[in-house]
């Protein structure tokens, strides 16, 4: 019985670094992808907003209605919720549709940021479990060594340290990219909520 279960310990003290090696991939590409569609974003969210100051003092339907083309689709259809209830219903629930409107869109924005979050979290912990499989093995080889090959141990013990390391450095990218892309969806629903401010100061002007 216990046999087996080193025999089992050594198998998953690889398993757990080829582990990594996937979580380290799929993440780097999660992060590449989310930051491409991201950033993009955030930079027409930016335009959004310079052109959202400077008509908090004129603010009318018709200015209103030209930030459709300023910034990028998510923001197009903001305006046209806006626009269209305005015109249909003078702004009644306005406010509603548009909170409507922002929390079905936030889940799209935050697409894979889970996981990022859930490897962060996770990969020290995964590391370590290899780690502590590979310590097992070493002081069980240690126990039946003779003492000219506790040398090698040592090195199977040093070596069993590197699951642990590779943990870290798949969680720390994982964490700093979750961090930093959370910012830049909460620009763009920042600027989402601001059209949602200006239109209803619209429809009270008009």
């Amino acid at each position: 019985m216990e046999e087996s279960f080193f025999e089992i310990a050594h198998l998953a003290d690889r398993g757990v670094l080829y582990l990594l090696l996937i979580l380290s991939v799929v993440s780097l590409g999660l992060i590449a992808e989310r930051y491409w569609v991201l950033s993009r974003a955030a930079r027409r969210a930016a335009k959004v907003e310079t052109r959202i100051q400077e008509m908090l003092g004129t603010a009318q339907i018709e200015k209103f209605a030209e930030l459709e083309s300023v910034g990028g689709p998510l923001e197009d259809r903001a305006v046209r919720l806006g626009v269209e209830a305005i015109q249909a219903s003078q702004g009644k629930g306005l406010r509603e549709a548009f909170d409507t409107f922002i929390l079905l869109e936030r889940p799209r924005l935050e697409r894979s940021l889970g996981f990022l979050a859930t490897v962060g979290a996770n990969a020290p912990y995964i590391g370590l479990f290899g780690t502590v499989l590979g310590i097992m093995k070493a002081f069980r080889d240690l126990g039946s060594a003779a003492e000219g090959s506790q040398g090698a141990v040592m090195a199977g013990i040093s070596g069993a340290l590197i699951a642990t390391a590779a943990g870290l450095m798949v969680a720390i990218p994982a964490v700093l990219a979750f961090n930093y892309l959370q910012k830049l969806v909460k620009k763009v629903t920042t600027t989402l909520e601001a059209l949602r401010e200006l239109a209803v100061i619209v429809s009270e002007r008009k």
